[in-house]
């Protein structure tokens, strides 16, 4: 099968519900969105299938990003799914399956053609690892805040 997401799988140590509100809260994945050093803005976020989700990732060098998606799939504590439009069009599709105490995140990003995805995939890769470890960190802390 040609190869053409980036797939990856992180446990979390809290319930499917816990990391679910993480991302589906506009003022929490603002702060965990992208990679190590992004910081968001986000302009719209119309949180139901066929919304519009518009922001405006600001880079570490000082770089503005815009950024144009549709949520295609949305299941409280199981899917998260958008389509991507602007700069690189992709599906990212992150699934959520409770384990015990914890929670298996599985992130695909699936991306038009092997051609546009062996571009950009050593990127792709540690910045999808980034985005996984800061909605880890967004969930620890907003549980802290939950319970403290």
């Amino acid at each position: 099968m040609e190869k053409r997401s980036d797939s990856r799988d992180k446990r979390i140590a809290a319930p499917a519900a816990a990391v679910y509100a993480a991302m589906s809260d506009p003022r929490r994945i603002a702060r965990w969105w992208g990679p190590d050093g992004f910081t968001n803005t986000i302009h719209k976020f119309e949180f139901r299938p066929g919304g519009q989700w518009l922001l405006t990732m600001h880079g570490p060098e000082g770089k503005d990003y815009p950024n144009e998606s549709r949520f295609t799939r949305l299941m409280p504590d199981r899917i998260f799914e958008i389509e991507h439009f602007s700069g690189h069009h992709f599906l990212l599709t992150i699934e959520l399956e409770e384990a015990g105490s914890e929670t298996r995140v599985h992130w695909r990003q699936t991306f038009d053609t092997v051609e546009h995805y062996e571009r950009i995939a050593s990127f792709v890769a540690s910045a999808n690892a980034q985005n996984l470890e800061r909605l880890a960190q967004e969930v620890r802390s907003g549980s802290a805040a939950a319970t403290g």
